[in-house]
């Protein structure tokens, strides 16, 4: 780094710093606007943006609807996180934290909140018992993989990604940190990988979880950081990548509140109007 930093005694919001994300990251939370949420006709609704986050919500209802869970259908309305529609008061009513996903449950007589991705996952999975097991240590195993997943995606996406594309100035310092530490998380999977076919033993919301995430940056996200960090290197991750890529529930999944799929969906039959190339179960690399 050229020039060092000296903290001052109390720390000062500067919104000129911010980079990117300036108009979004404030430090208080709340509502910034009083506007309400648009509602369907399904049991599920859920308010979300195609990221890694959001795209474990949307692979799951997939998922659930492919195993053949019908009571699983839901809408799928677009938050643009650009436009601070994350600070809408119906939106914080659903998520205090002002994130997506978000999810109202209203499949039952009493509509409920879900909220952060991880328990999106274990409610859905639990609610349908499917790809969550119900005894140990099967459950242990599963849960444990999971929440590795939740704790490792801030170093993934708010570390190494933000300071090798979103922040104002590139410094090394951060970069190699990051960059470390995603490559020691890709080490532990491949590890794994390498015992066992998916993480906890058999396909589970844990996979869910780390593919969005592990899957992204081996295709090529934040401007081909798998070059940058030598992701061809762990195989195992790769040959587990590949085979969730394949997956039907995966492939609409990932489509959803998307530029290059689906802005909101509503009906299986949304996906009818898409190109048929989108649904290749050979996932594509930016060099290919």
């Amino acid at each position: 780094m050229s020039d060092a930093y000296t903290p001052p005694k109390v720390w000062d919001y500067d919104p000129a710093n911010g980079g990117q994300f300036a108009g979004v990251n404030r430090p208080t939370a709340g509502a910034r606007e009083e506007r309400e949420l648009p509602v369907g006709e399904h049991p599920f609704q859920l308010y979300s943006l195609g990221t890694p986050n959001g795209m474990k919500v949307t692979i799951m209802f997939e998922e659930l609807l492919e195993a053949g869970f019908s009571e699983a259908e839901y809408d799928a309305w677009l938050i643009k996180i650009f436009e601070s529609q994350q600070f809408w008061s119906g939106f914080v009513d659903l998520n205090p934290n002002s994130k997506i996903p978000a999810l109202l449950d209203r499949s039952g007589p009493q509509p409920f909140r879900v909220f952060e991705s991880g328990a999106i996952l274990v409610h859905l999975a639990e609610k349908f018992d499917y790809l969550l097991p119900k005894a140990n240590p099967a459950r242990a195993e599963t849960m444990s993989w999971l929440m590795w997943q939740m704790g490792s995606a801030p170093f993934i996406g708010g570390g190494f990604g933000h300071f090798y594309v979103y922040a104002p100035e590139r410094y090394k310092y951060p970069i190699d940190r990051y960059a470390m530490e995603t490559k020691r998380l890709f080490s532990v999977a491949d590890m794994q990988l390498g015992k066992t076919e998916y993480l906890a033993g058999d396909y589970s919301i844990a996979d869910i979880a780390a593919y969005t995430w592990l899957g992204n940056l081996y295709h090529g996200a934040y401007n081909r950081a798998d070059v940058f960090l030598g992701l061809d290197e762990y195989e195992n991750v790769g040959r587990w990548v590949r085979a969730i890529d394949a997956r039907p529930g995966v492939i609409r999944g990932r489509l959803v509140n998307t530029q290059s799929g689906l802005s909101e969906r509503h009906s299986a039959r949304d996906f009818d109007t898409l190109d048929k190339e989108l649904f290749d179960p050979v996932r594509k690399r930016p060099d290919f």
